[in-house]
């Protein structure tokens, strides 16, 4: 393993609900997340998978400090990274950079692409001095494969996957260590995709980037990630390693989304089973008790009602997962590369 370079713990953000027009009244909270857990090591990718609302994109908000905490605290090589401020902030800031979901409302569409990629010069003015900033952001284009003679045009004249890939230059400009995806895939066409997602492994081994990667997708967290967290309700349920989550999980959300993945083998299909999970996702505003699974889980009994089961590694399995009958399921195979 790696050296470690992030280090997160017991993280939680919550939103308050509130109630009244002029004197507004606390009744309740969003807990969107509630107590997470992570490490992130040097060049590697921690894949977050999880359903849509399950807290991935407040995490990613949270981890680049656009928000901060309501409780927890996130290490970037042993700096607390709340506790930053003024000229140390924005050195921090360098080392941990967002690549954004939506490529269409991520860039200002008033603003040149050799503006909205030379940005990060203009604020951190000692990483390129003014008259090579230009030569860099056309350094920065060919690197992404986009057309360097493209400076000057501005993001409306660029397809989808051509804008993400401004996106990525732009979060590449500092040089940063750590870069989180927030889904940067999901608005794009499949093809595109496999492209991105191509793209984004390429630059990992050039620079030795480490990826937090955000998405929703099992197929393209596993083309990507050494090491997979699983999501529910804004807690992590279960964390191994890419093998580990996708060929033996033990919880029973895991097994239930790897179960749902498409097998394009006839012969594998045949012998896949399905698991259909039954109601719908409780609210994060009122999460069940216990085990927050457990309205929909079919191996739910009385101590899951009562008492929240821990992330840990239990007998007969080789990796944690926050269930109090956790046991390891086959999976059919359900990857095909990018």
């Amino acid at each position: 393993m790696t050296e470690k370079i992030l280090e997160v713990r017991d993280l939680v953000k919550h939103y308050p609900v509130t109630r009244g027009v002029v004197f507004k009244k606390t009744i309740g909270h969003v807990k969107a997340v509630d107590g997470v857990s992570l490490d992130l090591h040097r060049g590697e990718t921690l894949g977050v998978v999880g359903e849509s609302g399950c807290g991935k994109s407040t995490l990613a908000r949270v981890l680049m400090n656009l928000e901060k905490p309501s409780a927890g605290w996130v290490n970037y090589r042993g700096q607390d990274i709340y506790a930053q401020r003024g000229a140390d902030l924005r050195r921090l800031r360098r080392q941990i950079q967002l690549v954004m979901q939506d490529p269409y409302t991520s860039l200002n569409p008033r603003m040149t692409v050799g503006d909205l990629i030379g940005e990060p010069f203009e604020i951190h003015s000692d990483v390129a001095p003014k008259g090579s900033r230009r030569q860099k952001v056309q350094e920065l284009l060919e690197v992404v494969g986009l057309n360097p003679e493209h400076i000057n045009r501005y993001p409306h004249q660029f397809s989808g996957g051509q804008r993400q890939r401004i996106g990525i230059a732009r979060a590449l400009a500092l040089r940063p260590e750590i870069i989180v995806c927030d889904e940067p895939v999901s608005a794009l066409d499949v093809s595109i995709q496999a492209q991105v997602m191509n793209l984004l492994e390429k630059l990992q081994n050039e620079f030795g980037l480490a990826y937090i990667f955000i998405a929703h997708d099992l197929s393209v967290v596993r083309h990507l990630s050494d090491r997979v967290a699983v999501m529910y309700l804004g807690k992590i349920v279960e964390t191994g390693t890419e093998e580990e989550i996708y060929e033996r999980p033990t919880h029973p959300y895991t097994q239930a989304l790897l179960s749902a993945v498409p097998v394009p083998d006839p012969t594998s299909r045949e012998n896949k089973t399905i698991i259909r999970l039954t109601g719908d996702v409780p609210s994060p505003a009122n999460p069940p008790s216990g085990c927050r699974f457990r309205t929909r889980c079919w191996k739910a009994q009385e101590i899951c009602a009562t008492e929240p089961p821990a992330l840990v590694t239990r007998p007969g399995s080789d990796h944690p997962s926050a269930c109090h009958f956790a046991e390891k399921r086959e999976i059919v195979a359900t990857h095909e590369a990018a």
